[in-house]
């Protein structure tokens, strides 16, 4: 009987994950969806970010699984510049107050051991979806001693085509298409 009751503790044991998809909240003080675009056909180039996003992150490392939700807030656009912010802003370009939001989904990642290296997912940005792919070149958690959980932090890049979204102003004008996106961000281990 004892020998049963071993079994069978044994099996059930083999029968549950050793590790559980783990969720993270992003921590908006520390993730800054930032961009390029272009000024006159090569002419200079600006640069900006999103001073308001929030988001999370469901990872399983040894699954190697993970899906992603960021939403950033489009009239926190910040180029250092005030009349260009309102530009910016404006119904010619994010049209804020339309659409006050932009969003990315990431319905699965592609992994390099336990390391997330790809983001597979779709971004919404004046009401149009696309797919796009986030390419991660830093991953790293460790255990935060400020706040005394695990931390993960990530840096990430993707570009996409702005008339893709409708985005075409001065684009007649000889303005490049192409948006770069550098995304820094760091999630904190959510606890139940």
């Amino acid at each position: 009987m004892k020998t049963i009751l071993i079994a069978a503790a044994l099996a059930s044991s083999l029968a549950a994950p050793a590790h559980a998809a783990e969720t993270y909240t992003l921590l908006p003080s520390h993730t800054y969806p930032s961009f390029e675009t272009d000024h006159w056909g090569g002419m200079s180039v600006w640069r900006g970010k999103f001073t308001k996003s929030s988001g999370s992150v469901v990872l399983d490392r040894q699954a190697r699984t993970g899906t992603l939700e960021v939403t950033v807030e489009t009239a926190s656009v910040d180029v250092g510049h005030a009349a260009m912010n309102a530009v910016l802003k404006s119904a010619r370009i994010l049209d804020a107050e339309k659409y006050p939001t932009a969003v990315y989904r990431g319905s699965s990642m592609r992994f390099d051991g336990e390391r997330p290296v790809e983001v597979i997912g779709e971004l919404t940005l004046n009401g149009v979806t696309r797919p796009l792919k986030l390419q991660i070149d830093s991953f790293k958690c460790m255990q935060s001693p400020l706040y005394k959980r695990e931390v993960c932090g990530v840096n990430a890049f993707a570009s996409f085509n702005r008339a893709d979204f409708g985005v075409t102003v001065n684009l007649d004008l000889g303005f490049k298409p192409e948006i770069k996106l550098a995304i820094q961000a760091e999630g904190l281990l959510k606890v139940d």
